[in-house]
């Protein structure tokens, strides 16, 4: 196992924890790089989320389907992104959410046992998890507000303000079910600005 595939999740650690270099190579020892092709799983709705999962290069959606067929865009990952269904992991339950690659896409993943093992040995990862969960959670709360509060043009030009590199990286029909409208009306909020 070549350490130099970890480096990008090592210091995404080291960017809000201090690790010391014991601690680095024991997160190494619970580690597994994974290569994904465009359009496969990372994991489907119904399976159990066995892996935390860090994007070192690539693109990825995690969706729900409705029971009519359409499918809800839930999130988007990109590079230096965690992906994946939280619930599922966290619980050790089936997922509710799919998440596909939408190109070639680089990973470095967590199992759940590793993660329990390592929050016990370091535990500063813990605050740093928490960290990301503090953020994620905000994030959610103000697309919730956003989405009941906001007119679609309005929170389309948020939306290309804050993940310009999203807008411009994924399909606008993706970007439509992310917004909660069709791909029609986000043509026409195009059109307008």
């Amino acid at each position: 196992m070549d350490p130099k595939q970890f480096e990008s999740l090592i210091q995404h650690f080291k960017n809000k924890i201090s690790l010391s270099e014991a601690e680095e190579q024991l997160i190494i020892s619970k580690l597994r790089s994974k290569r994904y092709l465009k359009g496969q799983y990372i994991i489907q709705e119904e399976d159990v989320y066995k892996y935390q999962t860090f994007i070192v290069k690539g693109k990825v959606k995690t969706f729900y389907m409705a029971e009519d067929g359409n499918e809800h865009v839930i999130a988007f990952g990109l590079d230096n992104w965690w992906v994946g269904d939280l619930c599922s992991f966290t619980t050790q339950t089936p997922a509710m959410f799919n998440t596909v690659c939408l190109e070639e896409t680089q990973v470095t993943q967590i199992s759940y046992e590793a993660m329990e093992f390592l929050y016990n040995e370091i535990p500063q990862l813990e605050k740093y998890f928490r960290l990301i969960l503090e953020k994620a959670y905000g994030n959610t709360t103000k697309r919730i507000v956003r989405n009941h509060a906001m007119s679609a043009r309005d929170r389309y030009v948020l939306f290309t303000e804050e993940y310009p590199e999203i807008v411009n990286q994924v399909p606008q029909y993706m970007v439509a079910s992310y917004l909660g409208i069709t791909k029609e009306f986000l043509s026409s909020i195009k059109k307008q600005l």
